[in-house]
């Protein structure tokens, strides 16, 4: 019984194997044998990309802007809203961590302190220095006066006492007089250590009301209605929870009118020599296939860039949305076939159906191998300008045994049409890149000028 069941296998194998095998080859057969006919009509020339939507205008929603005046570089989000939440103006989006804020609230608070102590004592001290200085000057005049009292006394005395009596008096006008400077030079004094100490207690208590004030910043509001898109890194990645806001540029999330669309997409380096500002472009949305819009590329970069994970260097397209749709929002994946060129009345075929050897194009029809001459291509077909009519039938595939077919070559004068045409192109290409050249030469000083003189040059004097 094992052995028969084993055999059954090794049969039904086989016998599955050359099903297989008569589908493939007759399969391949078939592709190989198929021919289509030279289509006229219109040809257009696109260049498909994938690309994501993007708010035309948005606004920003801004963290703290003084944090740079506190010596703080950054912040991070300590919460956020969801991304797409819808909210009203005024409405809570997002708390920021406030650790760093508040040392340097805690040190301000010292520091304010320290400042209220000095003043106190500062006012204290001027105050008990000028009260001595004014009970020195009332002493000083109460003296003066006993010293007049005492010379006018004396004149009943010897010449010697009063000669010793005015003395004492004058001694007494000098010493008054000079604690009277004194006092005004110490409340001069006085008055400039207070108004130092004062600015200083300004200027701290002004720092701690500036940081409290910043402090009720990290609480983030909607400042209008709208859906709160969460703002993108360098990297592309969202900027959520635990991100990290640079306090250069403090955008926190942003509020888009979605009224006006854009799709931001990237276009390899060969085929952005198709694409140009004005051009038409139809665009889908993946999330919605029945869905269809038209736009136009309204911006194509000029330095290109080289896209993160991907060597292929590549030039940004923005591409504007005509229509408004509320289902569209910002993040979804558009596909774009921007329209580059539209050409009416032209013989075309399949790109497969086109073959080379060197310099000779060719197609394969009924029995022979016909020479053409081709000219510009889209994705799946290109443009036959001469060796065919509508209607032939060419091989879609190089048919078995293509030495068979007989070469059919185009007539010399019309190859030499085609072949000054070209020439002639070459030659506005190269007359192009000459003038450019020149241009550059134009725009580079003359030999000479524009140098930095030497000392050779100026006045030994």
């Amino acid at each position: 019984m094992k052995k028969k069941k084993i055999i059954i296998g090794v049969l039904s194998a086989v016998i599955l194997f050359i099903v297989l095998l008569i589908v493939f080859t007759s399969g391949q057969e078939e592709t190989k044998n198929l021919k289509v006919e030279v289509e006229k009509g219109q040809f257009r020339i696109n260049v498909t990309t994938t690309g994501e939507l993007e708010a035309k205008k948005s606004e920003k929603i801004y963290g703290p802007r003084g944090l740079r005046n506190f010596r703080i570089w950054e912040i991070k989000i300590e919460d956020i809203i969801p991304d797409g939440t819808v909210v009203d103006s005024g409405d809570y989006v997002a708390r920021l961590d406030k650790t760093e804020l508040t040392n340097k609230l805690k040190d301000q608070e010292i520091d304010l302190e320290q400042s209220e102590t000095q003043y106190t004592k500062t006012r204290l001290d001027t105050t008990l220095e000028l009260r001595e200085a004014r009970d020195e000057l009332i002493n000083l005049k109460y003296n003066l006066e006993e010293k007049q009292i005492a010379l006018d006394q004396s004149i009943y005395e010897p010449p010697a006492t009063q000669r010793q009596a005015k003395i004492d008096l004058e001694k007494a006008q000098r010493s008054y007089e000079r604690a009277v400077n004194n006092y005004i030079i110490k409340k001069e004094r006085a008055e400039a250590d207070m108004q130092e100490i004062s600015a200083a207690l300004r200027e701290d208590q002004q720092e701690y009301d500036q940081i409290k004030e910043l402090e009720k910043e990290f609480l983030i509001t909607a400042p209008k209605s709208g859906m709160v898109i969460y703002r993108r890194s360098w990297d592309g990645q969202k900027q959520g929870i635990g991100a990290t806001v640079s306090v250069w540029d403090p955008v926190v999330a942003e509020l888009p009118d979605l009224t006006e669309m854009i799709s931001k997409t990237y276009v390899n380096e060969i085929d952005i020599s198709k694409v140009n500002t004005g051009q038409k472009v139809e665009i889908g949305v993946d999330a919605f296939p029945d869905m269809s819009y038209t736009g136009s590329v309204t911006e194509v970069a000029n330095i290109g860039e080289q896209l993160r994970n991907s060597n292929a260097k590549v030039f940004e397209v923005i591409i504007e949305v005509n229509e408004y749709d509320s289902i569209l929002r910002p993040s979804m994946t558009t596909k774009n076939v921007i329209i580059t060129d539209i050409i009416d009345s032209v013989l075309y075929v399949p790109i497969e159906c086109i073959h080379s050897n060197d310099s000779l194009t060719y197609v394969f029809t009924s029995g022979k191998k016909q020479q053409v001459i081709v000219g510009k291509s889209n994705e799946n077909e290109i443009i036959v300008r001469e060796g065919l009519k509508e209607g032939d039938e060419v091989y879609l595939l190089q048919p078995d045994n293509p030495e068979d077919y007989k070469l059919s070559s185009l007539a010399p004068g019309i190859l030499k049409i085609y072949e000054e045409e070209e020439n002639q192109k070459e030659l506005k290409k190269q007359k192009m890149r000459d003038r450019q050249l020149q241009n550059l030469k134009g725009n580079t000083p003359p030999r000479g000028k524009g140098r930095i003189r030497t000392n050779k040059n100026r006045n030994p004097k």
